[in-house]
């Protein structure tokens, strides 16, 4: 798991290389780890600033109702804005943060005037800015 972590890119041979096994168990261990969905997916990590979105923002959002249609709504929403990286549904206060990626923070503007604001059901919207990343992962490993 670990060495998949470090590069999923790595071939069976190099996994096995790198954990003393040989290739048939490291196989077999990666198929079972995909078949128990312990391992989602591959994927390839990007640099959103090389890509041009070097502003993330947070946005913490509370809706006017907490019903089952206004959750609906407002998911159906943020999923087809591309300028949505993450949304997570919270307990407390607020009822999601979300993490929007940006060109710059007049495109964020654009987006939460023309676009967030305009979503049926929001109540209020308080926006956070990053100074920087302390630490980043994608998973919790093992």
């Amino acid at each position: 798991m670990q060495a998949l972590l470090a590069n999923g890119r790595a071939s069976i041979n190099e996994i096995s290389e790198s954990v003393g096994l040989s290739q048939t168990p490291v196989a077999r261990r990666i198929r079972r780890l995909e078949q128990a969905g312990i391992i989602t997916g591959y994927t390839a990590l990007v640099d959103e600033a090389a890509l041009g979105f070097g502003v993330s923002v947070f946005v913490s959002v509370k809706l006017d109702r907490q019903v089952d249609e206004a959750l609906e709504t407002f998911e159906a929403a943020v999923t087809a804005y591309p300028e949505v990286v993450d949304c997570w549904l919270m307990t407390g206060s607020r009822d999601y943060l979300l993490r929007i990626a940006t060109e710059s923070l007049k495109t964020f503007e654009v987006f939460l005037v023309g676009k967030l604001t305009k979503v049926h059901g929001v109540a209020s919207i308080e926006s956070s800015i990053p100074l920087r990343r302390v630490k980043a992962g994608l998973s919790r490993a093992v």
